[in-house]
């Protein structure tokens, strides 16, 4: 195996580990060799042997077949399999948490995002928001068979999905991150209620208009935050310092959802895929052309945040029409 595949093996597991331990010692453990022997494949002194290989890549799953075809045009990505999700929201919120809690380990890290829709990560802010988004996903797009005869209830969040939403919000908000979004914020999932409503698939009619509501509420909060240039959670105030939030409008439409994350020690990628699964990569091809484009899209963006308060009143005043049409909808039908 030549240097360069080696050395793309040792980055992609040291991503992997995301500072939890050393590479020395980790890969001591997995290849049973000491850590002198390590560090002489990391300098590429040594080259790994097929046994070593195999168990590097059974250990971390890493497909050595996309490895070794690793060339212009071709990028590994990982995402999590639908068989691993029991679709409850405390195991959705748990997941996103361990990729939260690993990127919260990286000095200096940094988000860009640019949301295609909805800003899952805002949208934590109001747990009954999200709790409709995922039953949606897995009743009426991936007919998972338990939902299948359910009505959608009202019910109070978990005290365990609430306090994973808290806590994935302290880590999101910690982090410093410049946001793109676009007119259509909102629109689908609003349209998702009102299917709902239409179908006559709430157990409660009203509760359509409560998540009318709460949307009124989650884009209210987005405005303080996009006025104040600061990411805080819904119901407290404003940090001093630190938790700095650059909001940018694109007139037209953002054809994706693109997360990218970046820190003294690691780069990285997640795509929106599968309406609300993810790809992820830490390609370094793809990533240099990611971050290009997304550099386009912040130049010919708008800053709303902090600045520009004309365009930020008009951006959020039609939002709020938006959800109120949606809304005169609702009730113009629940009183016939």
């Amino acid at each position: 195996m030549t240097r360069d595949i080696q050395t793309t093996l040792f980055d992609i597991v040291k991503s992997k580990i995301a500072g939890k331990d050393s590479l020395g010692m980790t890969l001591s453990d997995v290849l049973s060799i000491s850590q002198d022997a390590v560090y002489r494949r990391l300098r590429g002194e040594t080259a790994l042997t097929i046994n070593e290989i195999k168990k590097i890549c059974q250990t971390y799953d890493i497909s050595f077949d996309a490895l070794i075809e690793i060339k212009k045009g071709n990028v590994v990505f990982g995402y999590p399999p639908f068989d691993s999700y029991d679709f409850s929201l405390e195991s959705y919120l748990e997941g996103i948490l361990e990729a939260f809690q690993k990127l919260k380990k990286l000095g200096n890290a940094e988000i860009i995002l640019s949301v295609n829709n909805t800003q899952f990560f805002q949208l934590l802010n109001f747990p009954q928001l999200v709790r409709f988004k995922l039953y949606f996903w897995a009743k009426t797009h991936l007919h998972v068979e338990e939902y299948r005869e359910q009505l959608f209830k009202h019910e109070k969040t978990s005290e365990r999905a609430f306090e994973l939403g808290k806590e994935i919000l302290q880590i999101y908000n910690a982090i410093p991150s410049k946001e793109i979004y676009d007119p259509e914020l909102m629109r689908g999932f609003l349209r998702q209620v009102l299917y709902y409503f239409k179908s006559h698939l709430f157990e409660d009619p009203e509760y359509a208009i409560f998540l009318c509501e709460r949307s009124l509420l989650f884009s209210q909060h987005l405005k303080e935050q996009a006025t104040v240039g600061k990411k805080f959670m819904f119901g407290t105030d404003a940090p001093a310092s630190g938790n700095e939030f650059e909001m940018y409008l694109n007139e037209t439409i953002n054809t994706d959802g693109t997360f990218y994350y970046k820190s003294n020690d690691l780069e990285g990628i997640y795509i929106t895929h599968n309406i609300m699964n993810y790809l992820q990569t830490e390609d370094k091809r793809y990533l240099n052309d990611t971050k290009h484009i997304l550099d386009k899209q912040l130049a010919n963006s708008s800053i709303i945040s902090i600045v520009n308060e004309k365009e930020r009143n008009n951006f959020f005043y039609d939002f709020d029409r938006t959800i109120n049409a949606f809304k005169r909808k609702i009730e113009a039908d629940l009183e016939i």
